[in-house]
């Protein structure tokens, strides 16, 4: 048998690790300054690009796609070169993959800080970024393929299967979730509307977490946890039924996100029963993981990468049981828009993906630089660090989403809310708000020893990363049908293309039987006649509401519960989002839902609110948005907004958009007349108005009219009893 020689790529593996610690470090900084901003609202006032609203999907995608996503890389180049026994397909493309990646990422840090953005959770990036990432996607499959296809090992691992099916899955996802069009550079429209849009994006969303940040790791644990332990996984037929499972099973949970608003029931249904399903499979994994360390557990006390890649199991495990139970819509109705579910997505975030990526790095360096780690004792400082930090984060986020849930469902004897203040609810969790702010500071000091350690420990060696030489049998030819004696599976796992199309056939199903109806179907979503189009003038302060990531903290979706009717108004319904592209029904309550605010307060209110939460809201932990009383707004695409709107549907008549200046001009100017009533606004104005000189720009031409025009109208298509919209403060 003929024995060839090659060598592995270990450069591109080891400029993945250091991308990922470099990431790590910024992503969790800004988490680390989001948490600060909680407890010191003002403390970024007048900086635009550091507000809470721009910088809060700038930690997501720093931690997700930067961090985590480099992690992935660094892994499956290592892992997939050794298993396959061949060097990756193209070097070319591992570079242009590895830089393509990075510059996405400095894209982003970018243009989010700038306001552009989406407001799509984990899509926020606009269209050409998108484009650009389904391009670096799409070379980071074809070399992965191409590897696969050239092999010397004829059997495809449990890992390889895992890695070909985040490829799939990821580009499916987000091709369809990312479907714009486009207005200028860095500006687009969801060519989906409302509850269309809501179930798109939460298809993508869970499965963003399930595809990106689950199946690439659990490849992973299956290849370094049994490397780490020198022991062989528990049980190959366990990680089949894994595989397959929980594929095919995920891929349908994404309507758990949207329980009791206004999509559709039987989505709502299909969304739980799945759910509850997931956590067979999810366990399974984890089972699978734990138990290869049988008989290692002498070794797990004192090696840190297996308490690392311990701790990320157990982590995963309490995730992904977390996860059904909260789809269960009697627990939904309690946790969801609370912190409850800030805690849930960190156990898996800080647990599974950091300590698993931890413990990678801590294995890999070493042998990518031949040499020992420069101090285990550090290492294992890390890890306990790290783990107090995950506790003190977690266990008062917890406490505060049920203190939130109970606060705002009580009431007192004649049917009025014991809380009738949202911000009563506020000021009671600001403790736990500083117990998380001080678990963030310990786990990011661990990332820093992790740094400080990995650093020292290349510094301290006289080598660098070379490629390394291996040596593997050519491979033979062999039936292309089943043998004698060969399972099915063990068929299936020489026939890579084969693998790759039932899996992507898996996944596809629950998205179609989802998404095909909602969109097709008509009657599912009931329109409304008295709903009509946004102003031009409302459209620009929806647009100017996305780039501040108002989204991030104010819902616009008042669920069907007593609770929620009292304190808001009338539930939504699925007619009245029938224009909005996209939508904004909001993943969190950290501010009150906005979805009836139209006419409860004065223009001045907002006005007011807005430059000054504080000065109409005591204790508000609100950011002011003062740029936005100051910044002239930019009326100069409105007409092709319109236009592209009426390519998605919206019922613009050409008349409305050639006279959309006008129509601007004069809603402006009625609001502005408005906020003339009040005489403290007037003097200010009046001062303002001299101090500005020539610069001066008349108060219905800034964007804040814009803005307060958007809030004004909110929930105003439908009529609802005066006794059902309760004034409660912001």
């Amino acid at each position: 048998m003929e024995v060839q020689q090659f060598y592995y790529d270990n450069k591109i593996v080891k400029k993945f690790l250091f991308a990922t610690m470099l990431w790590g470090v910024v992503g969790m900084l800004v988490g680390l300054l989001l948490a600060f901003l909680f407890l010191f609202p003002n403390m970024t006032d007048g900086i635009p690009w550091l507000s809470f609203g721009r910088l809060r999907p700038l930690h997501t995608n720093a931690v997700i796609f930067a961090f985590v996503g480099n992690a992935i890389f660094a892994g499956v180049y290592y892992s997939s070169q050794r298993l396959l026994k061949t060097r990756m397909f193209s070097d070319l493309l591992s570079n242009i993959n590895f830089w393509g990646w990075q510059l996405i990422i400095v894209a982003a840090a970018i243009s989010l800080p700038l306001g552009f953005t989406t407001s799509k959770e984990y899509a926020e990036l606009e269209w050409p970024i998108d484009i650009a990432i389904a391009l670096i996607w799409v070379a980071f499959g074809v070399n992965l393929i191409g590897t696969i296809l050239k092999r010397r090992q004829r059997h495809l691992y449990v890992a390889i299967w895992f890695y070909l099916a985040t490829f799939v899955t990821v580009a499916v996802l987000h091709i369809f979730n990312n479907i714009e069009i486009p207005v200028s550079g860095m500006k687009s429209y969801s060519v989906y509307a409302g509850v269309q849009d809501a179930l798109v994006q939460w298809w993508y969303g869970h499965n963003a977490v399930a595809f990106f940040l689950t199946t690439p790791f659990l490849g992973l644990m299956y290849y370094f946890v049994p490397k780490a332990a020198n022991r062989p996984i528990y049980s190959y037929r366990l990680s089949i039924i894994h595989f397959w499972s929980l594929i095919f099973i995920y891929i349908w949970a994404g309507p758990h996100h949207l329980l009791y608003t206004a999509l559709p029931e039987w989505a709502q249904n299909l969304g739980v029963a799945f759910s509850v399903m997931l956590l067979m499979p999810s366990w399974g994994g984890m089972i699978n993981g734990l138990l290869t360390l049988r008989g290692a557990w002498d070794k797990v006390r004192v090696d840190p990468v297996l308490k690392f890649m311990v701790v990320a199991l157990t982590g995963y495990g309490m995730a992904t049981f977390e996860g059904p139970m909260l789809s269960l819509k009697n627990v939904n109705a309690i946790g969801h828009f609370t912190d409850w579910i800030i805690a849930h997505v960190h156990v898996g975030a800080l647990a599974w993906n950091g300590f698993l990526a931890f413990g990678m790095i801590y294995w890999l360096v070493p042998r990518l630089f031949k040499t020992q780690l420069y101090s285990i004792k550090l290492a294992n400082a890390h890890f306990w660090v790290g783990t107090l930090g995950i506790i003190m984060y977690a266990l008062p986020m917890y406490v505060a989403g049920f203190t939130q849930a109970s606060m705002w469902k009580q009431f007192n004897p004649d049917g009025s809310l014991v809380y009738g203040n949202f911000l009563e609810t506020v000021t009671e969790i600001i403790p736990m708000y500083w117990m998380r702010a001080i678990g963030g500071s310990l786990y990011i000091f661990g990332m820093f020893i992790l740094a400080y350690n990995i650093i020292t420990t290349i510094k301290r060696s006289k080598n660098v990363v070379t490629d390394e030489l291996a040596e593997a049998p050519a491979l033979e030819r062999v039936s292309k049908h089943r043998v004698a004696g060969e399972g099915w599976h063990t068929w299936l796992e020489r026939k890579p293309i084969k693998l790759t199309i039932y899996a992507t056939i898996a996944i596809l199903i629950g998205g179609i039987v989802q998404i095909v109806p909602t969109i097709m179907v008509e009657s599912n979503i009931p329109t409304l006649t008295s709903v009509k189009p946004y102003t031009p003038l409302e459209l620009e302060g929806r647009d100017i509401y996305i780039r501040e990531g108002c989204v991030g903290c104010h819902s616009q979706m008042v669920r069907p519960f007593r609770s929620e009717v009292e304190r808001y108004g009338e539930y939504s319904k699925a007619g009245e989002f029938v224009y909005d592209h996209p939508f904004l029904w909001g993943s969190k309550r950290t501010g009150p839902d906005l979805h009836r605010v139209g006419g409860k307060y004065s223009d001045n209110w907002h006005l007011n609110h807005l430059y000054d939460p504080q000065s109409t809201s005591s204790g508000s932990i609100m950011p002011a948005y003062q740029w936005l009383v100051k910044n002239e707004l930019d009326k100069s695409k409105t007409e092709d907004k319109m236009r592209a709107m009426v390519s998605l549907g919206v019922p613009y008549t050409e008349e409305e958009i050639i006279n959309a200046q006008q129509h601007m001009l004069d809603q402006g100017t009625q609001i502005e007349k408005n906020l003339y009533t009040d005489p403290d606004f007037a003097t200010t104005y009046e001062a303002d108005k001299k101090a500005g000189g020539a610069d001066f720009v008349e108060m219905r031409n800034r964007e804040i009219v814009a803005v307060i025009a958007y809030l004004q109208r909110l929930g105003t298509d439908i009529k609802v009893k005066d006794s059902e919209m309760s004034s409660t403060n912001n």
